[in-house]
């Protein structure tokens, strides 16, 4: 589990196919990958097998490099159900590692578990801060409040407004700064992932409900 607080922004070292490379952006087939990325606060403490959300989706680690840089591998569901085949040398990324349970939640219970790939629609500048407006995979905005939380490429944000297929959200400075939400620009494709809570209450709604009470 995360919080949606980025710990660092990493670098892609590398990106590699062991069956082939696949298609165009969009068009991920049964093809895997391979990821190194340089994240060197995040593997200070990491060990084989721990848990390490790239861009807001959960990796285990699989080899650390002995010079700040961790490799993961990337299963085909999670290339097409994510923003992850995007990645190339170069990029950055966010990080964070899987929240101790004696640490402070100081975002909002993240899974890394993606619920669909989002698109920056638009970004306004204010004097300390951005608006930036979203669109959203069909249907998945009612799972999304004003006010609320949601997961951008692993940050943590207060939802702003919300209407049928897009929504906004504010960055403070530090956010801007501190994260790769800062150089986003229209066009940029983002990982997302709802409330938890607000998936499990929708799926008690259909199934009936609570058939039993505790005495």
């Amino acid at each position: 589990m995360f919080t949606g607080i980025v710990e660092e922004i990493g670098k892609v070292r590398d990106v590699a196919f062991p069956g082939g490379a696949p298609g165009a952006v969009g068009t991920v087939g049964d093809e895997d990958a391979v990821l190194t990325i340089e994240g060197p606060l995040v593997v200070s403490e990491a060990g084989l097998g721990d848990s390490i959300a790239v861009n807001g989706v959960c990796l285990t680690v699989t080899s650390l490099g002995g010079d700040g840089s961790f490799t993961a591998d990337v299963m085909p569901e999670s290339l097409r159900r994510t923003a992850l085949g995007d990645l190339a040398a170069g990029s950055p990324v966010n990080l964070e590692r899987a929240v101790r349970a004696d640490a402070r939640l100081g975002g909002h219970v993240v899974q890394g578990h993606v619920d669909g790939v989002g698109t920056l629609v638009s970004r306004s500048p204010g004097e300390r801060w951005d608006d930036l407006v979203f669109s959203a995979p069909a249907g998945l905005t009612r799972y999304v409040a004003e006010k609320g939380s949601i997961a951008v490429s692993g940050v943590s944000l207060t939802v702003t407004h919300v209407d049928d297929d897009t929504f906004g959200v504010s960055l403070i400075p530090t956010t801007l700064e501190a994260t790769i939400l800062g150089g986003l620009v229209p066009g940029d494709r983002v990982n997302l992932e709802v409330d938890v809570l607000a998936k499990y209450v929708e799926r008690l709604l259909r199934s009936g409900g609570v058939t039993g009470s505790a005495s």
